[in-house]
């Protein structure tokens, strides 16, 4: 699966606050979370984001509470796939559960600039700089996680598993 998308840039040790602040936390609608999404840290981020972009970030992306509506709300807000130099175990765990693709890029992230398109390749776990034609390698998702993915998360990949 290969995406392609304009990007949003965030530093280090976004939080799961920042991701989606917990006055929202009254509700579980993935449309309701995606309104607020970011809107500590980044205002416009909601009204503007369109679907198919991606989230660049650096360190430890997700830390904090282990609550699932960030990545929910990030997905919902049309965010393809999430691109950090690392990020908090428990939300890649969330991310994947909800079919919420991400790639782990280490310190080569700070290479990407903020005007940047990217194209991310989750089979071989390339990253390419449509600007300057750079191609950085992440570890590619493994293909059990590629198929969760695919079909929207764990509940729809479960569902289509036959026993």
């Amino acid at each position: 699966m290969i995406l392609q998308g304009k990007i949003w840039i965030y530093g280090d040790n976004v939080d799961t606050d920042a991701i989606i602040p917990a006055r929202y936390l009254n509700t579980a609608d993935p449309k309701e979370l995606a309104k607020h999404c970011m809107e500590d840290i980044d205002t416009t981020f909601a009204g503007k984001v369109k679907p198919g972009e991606m989230i660049v970030a650096g360190r430890n992306f997700g830390c904090g509470s282990s609550r699932e509506h960030a990545p929910v709300a990030i997905k919902a807000s049309g965010i393809a796939c999430v691109v950090a130099d690392s990020f908090a175990r428990i939300f890649y765990r969330n991310a994947i559960n909800i079919g919420l693709p991400l790639l782990e890029l280490g310190p080569a992230v700070h290479e990407i600039a903020a005007d940047d398109t990217l194209a991310a390749d989750l089979a071989k776990g390339t990253v390419t700089s449509l600007s300057s034609g750079k191609v950085f390698q992440a570890q590619p998702l493994p293909s059990f996680v590629q198929e969760i993915a695919a079909a929207g998360g764990l509940i729809e990949y479960l569902k289509g598993v036959k026993a």
